[in-house]
């Protein structure tokens, strides 16, 4: 026999307090409630398995407790965005750090930046994190809802009512260049899908640092087309001591593609990428890469969020150190050998 649901009254009866009681434990208003009094409402609540209506909580109280994180599905990720490396890894954080804040995440992928309005207002959120879209729709989103939120890897000039966090990607590039120089490289290359934005500052300081010209490799986006141009400039890409991918992503796929046609890592070639994904440590060779700093980003979104929500705070953008992790996957140079 199906057991009746339980309703507020039954836990009020049940305790001898009102209803009105009940509802404010339920839905967070305890200013005026003993914390005796909120501790048996709470127990009495979990043992009776009792569930309240998300819509009727969101309706009732001011604030949602929601955090949107709306990530581009862009179209180099076909339909699996979530399964790239650093955004999965970033979403953990984000994760973890709205938990500790006392707040909900909901997630959405989109490649359309008009469904962000819907689906920030439908859920009466507090922030959003938003990542990978451009320029143009950061301004009119700014210009558009009220809602605070935290841009990734942002490239805008004026912040207005959101907070643009990004890394030092030029520092980053840059570390890279000096540790390849330090071990004799000087034929080497930089790998990435554009030449803009991050990417373009991660490509200038590690010009830079190897203070001569860099060759660029620009792959296509789809992973189908970018295994056949690996192909096709295999011959090209042995002409190098060492390689430097934008992202762990594209180096881990490099390395992968290059054992298979008998490139030995890093005897061979050197191999480097960006982000510092947790996957760096578990292939072989492990991966050189540059750290950047996911945790404390998600923690300083989250905090900005918050902040941002007072009047008197103005939107920031906030830029993150990052550091050379040296791993296995790069080796120093005698002459034109890589020594082991």
């Amino acid at each position: 026999m199906k057991s009746e649901r339980v309703r507020i009254i039954d836990i009020a009866n049940e305790l001898g307090v009102s209803t009105a009681t009940v509802s404010n434990v339920i839905h967070g208003k305890t200013a005026k409630i003993s914390d005796k009094t909120v501790k048996r409402v709470q127990k009495l609540l979990e043992e009776r398995q009792y569930i309240p209506s998300m819509a009727g909580i969101l309706l009732a109280q001011n604030s949602s407790k929601i955090i949107g994180v709306v990530i581009r599905s862009h179209k180099k990720y076909g339909s699996h965005v979530l399964d790239d490396l650093y955004m999965s890894s970033a979403l953990n954080y984000l994760s973890e750090e709205i938990d500790k804040a006392g707040f909900f995440m909901m997630v959405r992928t989109t490649n359309d930046f008009n469904e962000i309005f819907s689906f920030a207002s439908m859920w009466n959120m507090e922030g959003m994190v938003i990542i990978g879209f451009c320029e143009k729709e950061y301004k009119k989103l700014r210009d558009s809802i009220r809602i605070p939120f935290v841009v990734y890897h942002g490239y805008l000039n004026e912040q207005g009512s959101f907070c643009n966090m990004i890394i030092d990607n030029y520092d980053g590039g840059f570390q890279m260049a000096r540790y390849f120089c330090s071990l004799g490289h000087r034929r080497v290359l930089f790998i990435s899908d554009n030449n803009v934005c991050m990417d373009a500052e991660r490509y200038q300081g590690f010009k830079d640092g190897m203070k001569e010209e860099v060759d660029f490799m620009m792959i296509p986006m789809e992973k189908g087309a970018r295994r056949k141009y690996y192909s096709e400039n295999l011959s090209r890409l042995k002409e190098y001591t060492a390689i430097f991918l934008a992202s762990d992503y594209y180096a881990i796929e490099l390395m992968q593609f290059l054992q298979e046609n008998g490139v030995r890592i890093p005897e061979d070639i050197s191999v480097a990428g960006f982000d510092d994904s947790p996957i760096c440590e578990m292939i072989y060779p492990s991966l050189t890469t540059i750290h950047q700093d996911e945790q404390e980003m998600a923690r300083r979104a989250v905090e900005m969020i918050k902040n941002l929500k007072e009047k008197n705070k103005q939107g920031v953008t906030l830029k993150l150190p990052v550091t050379l992790v040296k791993r296995n996957s790069v080796k120093k140079v005698i002459g034109n050998i890589i020594q082991k």
